[in-house]
């Protein structure tokens, strides 16, 4: 059934958390860091970087979004040959995970994340536009059910109404969704359309594809979120680059890999050349580990260089590995820092994934996890080893077009027993944040200066961006 009518008090706990998660009990420092406001958070991270300003940093976490409200940044704790640690985002998402594998903060709200996003960032958002809109609710999704699902829940019950919870695949036949006069409408369980006022979106796979731009139904993240950067790793490269330099004298910055973008297939053996052999390729659109390729000799150079791709832009990363096998950019080198040594000796490339949405508070943090790579990181890379083996850290497994499975294996909470394994500290769960919230900003920053005062989409400017044009093709305007 691709439409199933959700209502107020349907929640059921161990239907939207991964087993290992359902019970599990919050690390302490994670329960303390989540509880701290924003005054607090201020004057620690301007205490430890003395040249921050205060004022725009409070700015910057008090910002509020036009558009991407609610967003989830990768990020990987490194440090270079001067044993300087940092948080490095790797990218943010406009449909992120996590709810699902984060411990509750508070045992007696069995609702968890999804209940404080919708409580604190959907509901005060959708009642205060204007207009009046007539039509009622919906989550749409194309993957991650467990996470979907739970929100669609939490909706009906934040909402205090029902909810339309709805699959829409691409390149399905027959869909369920379909837009009218700029106006989303979806095929209820009664076999019946019904218009919509305000949308949930957990569409994850090129979604500019199915919803338009521009729309009269209020969508949560809007498809220009996703344009910007939030599913789009070339335009959130510029917008990083963009607000970097507006942050410019405030000591803040967004901290990311080297990044070359708009290169053509072609020009991809002379970056990676350029980098010392090692970097990271990326297809600029995809998500869930798809489209990524480490790159640590000649061998993976060529099995890159003789796939089939349907976009014919891609970014250049430098790659961050063992200290050993690096790139090395204009900036040095970083290398992961890794999980603490297991009982064997192995340390494990991690990243975090910190989720965050725009609140009455500013914006704040919803749920943090971890993921390890499937193998250890080696000091030397030995012939026939798969680099991205030792590097790549999501967990989806695309089982066939609509159908992902998820290497439960490798999450690691943030709970008592996985946490301490991470060998971070609360002031690196701060710079996390700040990364976050950061990138994010750059992020609806840059989609705002996609429309026009008219407040139309400005084509010309997003093609001088972005010139890929089996992108282009692929985008609904309306």
């Amino acid at each position: 059934m691709k439409s199933k009518l959700i209502r107020p008090g349907q929640f059921e706990p161990a239907d939207h958390w991964y087993a290992k998660a359902l019970n599990a009990t919050i690390h302490p420092m994670i329960s303390f860091f989540l509880h701290l406001d924003q005054e607090r958070i201020i004057k620690r991270y301007c205490h430890l970087h003395p040249i921050v300003k205060p004022d725009v940093l409070r700015q910057l976490l008090k910002y509020k979004p036009k558009y991407f409200v609610w967003a989830g940044a990768d990020l990987m704790h490194v440090t270079n040959e001067k044993g300087k640690r940092q948080m490095v985002i790797i990218e943010n998402n406009s449909c992120p995970s996590g709810q699902k594998s984060m411990p509750l903060l508070d045992d007696n709200q069995e609702q968890g994340g999804y209940k404080l996003l919708m409580e604190r960032t959907i509901l005060p958002l959708s009642k205060a536009r204007r207009g009046g809109l007539k039509g009622e609710l919906a989550v749409i999704y194309d993957k991650n059910p467990m996470e979907a699902s739970g929100y669609a829940k939490a909706m009906a019950d934040a909402f205090q109404e029902p909810v339309h919870y709805v699959s829409f695949y691409q390149d399905d036949p027959s869909p369920a969704v379909r837009i009218k006069d700029g106006m989303l409408y979806v095929l209820g369980e009664d076999q019946e359309w019904h218009a919509i006022r305000t949308a949930f979106r957990y569409l994850t796979q090129s979604p500019w594809t199915r919803l338009p731009i521009m729309s009269k139904t209020q969508i949560f993240n809007p498809i220009v979120a996703c344009l910007a950067g939030g599913r789009n790793k070339m335009l959130a490269s510029k917008a990083y680059n963009f607000f970097n330099a507006e942050l410019e004298g405030s000591g803040l910055e967004i901290l990311t890999p080297e990044t070359i973008w708009d290169v053509s297939l072609e020009e991809v053996p002379l970056w990676v050349n350029r980098m010392g052999g090692q970097a990271v390729v990326k297809n600029p659109y995809s998500n869930a580990g798809q489209g990524v390729y480490t790159i640590v000799n000649e061998e993976e150079l060529k099995a890159f260089m003789t796939n089939d791709f349907h976009y014919r832009r891609f970014i250049v990363q430098s790659l961050i590995g063992n200290y050993n096998w690096s790139s090395t950019g204009s900036k040095g080198k970083l290398y992961h820092i890794g999980t603490v040594p297991s009982s064997k000796g192995n340390t494990y490339v991690a990243d975090i994934r910190m989720m965050v949405s725009y609140t009455a508070q500013g914006i704040r943090p919803l749920s943090i996890y971890a993921r390890r790579a499937a193998k250890p990181l080696a000091d030397h890379i030995e012939d026939g080893t798969s680099s991205w083996d030792m590097l790549g850290t999501n967990l989806s497994i695309k089982e066939s077009d609509n159908n992902w499975g998820s290497d439960t294996n490798r999450l690691m909470l943030m709970d008592r027993r996985d946490f301490n394994k991470l060998g971070i500290g609360l002031d690196d769960l701060v710079d996390a944040y700040i990364q976050t919230v950061t990138s994010m900003v750059a992020i609806d920053k840059l989609a705002i200066q996609l429309f026009n005062s008219k407040n139309k989409f400005r084509t010309r400017l997003f093609r001088s961006l972005d010139d890929d044009k089996a992108l282009l093709d692929e985008i609904l305007l309306q």
